[in-house]
């Protein structure tokens, strides 16, 4: 029994360091294939955490690439580079449904009919 359970959290936690491997430490990016273009490209400007704190699908990235480009400043890019950063968010940072909390119940909120009673 003891030498299962050890077995179990040595597994655990080559899982766990296998997972952290796969993001990198500096940036907080996930390590996969176009993540160079995004650490120079977007973090030349803000942070990394405001892209890993996004998701989206492709055509809103390019939307946001889009607005950036027209509102803040943001250089053009050739198509490759462009095409790299695009494949590497929308398959890294994906939409994801229910991201946000459940709405708080009304009777919870301030001034219902049970708080002023």
């Amino acid at each position: 029994m003891r030498t299962a359970r050890k077995l179990a959290m040595l597994l655990a936690l080559g899982i766990a360091q296998t997972q952290a491997a796969t993001v990198d430490e500096a940036s907080g990016l996930a390590i996969a294939p176009g993540w160079e273009l995004v650490r120079t490209h977007c973090g030349g400007c803000h942070s990394h955490a405001l892209v890993t704190g996004q998701r989206a699908d492709r055509q809103t990235w390019l939307d946001t690439i889009r607005w950036m480009q027209a509102t803040q400043n943001l250089w053009q890019f050739d198509a490759a580079t462009e095409n790299g950063i695009l494949d590497y968010l929308a398959a890294n940072y994906p939409p994801q449904p229910n991201r946000r909390r459940a709405p708080i119940p009304p009777t919870l909120m301030p001034g219902t009919a049970t708080e002023l009673e």
